[in-house]
């Protein structure tokens, strides 16, 4: 057996909480520079107000990854990670971390298993509340990815508390939430293409007996709720990315963000970087829920000694 055994008493509601974002942030430890890679090759042809000239051109994951380097140092891979771990604290912990307890509130009482609809409504609901409590972290760490794309010279914030201060000040409140709308649509999407996918899958698998509940089981299951993820959500995603990254004025809305990409890129457009994508969703969410269920059965094993 590989990994803590199963609790016989099933983790609070607040042992899920720490543990997502505890999870959450240990799983963008690891995958960041593959975010900070898809982000580049999302925003990458974007038509900018006022144009830029000079800009880098990015070819595929590891191109991406070495021009970094090469261009910006390795620092560059995880710009942005300070605000990138704020958001998983208050992100990963609410829509990973209460997502069990919101299934329990749409499960009809009496009911021998949980159906289809109430996993689906509880991702998208705990997705939603998620995005309304983090977005600001999430603009600023969209930012910061895409800043070292400018030249120097136009490099808008100089640490993340700048970051948020002078997004405040220049576009207001309301800019520290913009994008929330198909923010709202991409993590509603995605987390019903992690969560559902994971629970079925582990699910199915421990039914039919091919696995027991343990961190091989986990691994299967959150790969198979990566890839899922990633074909549902990356439109959404890249419209969210080109949109929070946007000056004042370049685009009116979420919608003239998304006609401008279709008329400048067609359809491709849409999945754009979307082998980054899938590298680094799929690989965070390995990450992510095999730490997730030990970080879980780690704490109940403490608390019971």
């Amino acid at each position: 057996m590989v990994g803590l055994k199963p609790p016989e008493v099933p983790p609070t509601a607040g042992v899920k909480f720490v543990s997502a974002g505890l999870a959450g942030c240990i799983a963008d430890l690891c995958t960041f520079p593959l975010d900070t890679a898809k982000v580049r090759l999302q925003i990458q042809g974007e038509v900018r107000i006022p144009r830029t000239v000079g800009a880098v051109e990015y070819r595929g994951v590891f191109g991406t990854l070495s021009t970094m380097v090469r261009m910006e140092g390795p620092r560059s891979l995880y710009s942005g990670l300070a605000a990138g771990l704020q958001r998983q604290m208050s992100f990963a912990s609410i829509r990973i971390g209460l997502y069990d307890s919101v299934k329990q509130l749409y499960t009809p009482k009496g009911a021998e298993s949980t159906g289809l609809a109430p996993r689906v409504l509880a991702g998208c609901t705990t997705g939603a509340v998620a995005v309304a409590c983090a977005q600001p972290t999430d603009v600023v760490k969209v930012r910061f990815q895409a800043n070292g794309a400018l030249l120097d010279g136009a490099r808008r914030y100089s640490g993340t508390v700048d970051a948020y201060r002078t997004i405040a000040r220049e576009e207001g409140v309301r800019g520290l939430w913009r994008g929330t709308l198909p923010n709202i649509a991409r993590n509603a999407i995605i987390n019903c293409g992690e969560l559902v996918t994971y629970d079925l899958i582990k699910d199915a698998l421990l039914r039919a007996q091919l696995m027991t509940d343990n961190v091989p089981c986990h691994f299967v299951a959150a790969f198979g709720a990566g890839f899922c993820a990633t074909v549902v959500a990356s439109p959404v995603d890249v419209v969210k990315t080109r949109y929070m990254n946007a000056g004042p004025g370049q685009y009116r809305n979420a919608l003239s963000c998304l006609l401008a990409l279709l008329m400048q890129d067609g359809l491709a457009g849409f999945y754009k970087g979307f082998v980054p994508s899938f590298l680094r969703l799929g690989s965070w969410n390995v990450v992510m829920f095999v730490s997730y269920e030990q970080l879980q059965r780690a704490a109940v094993l403490a608390s019971q000694q």
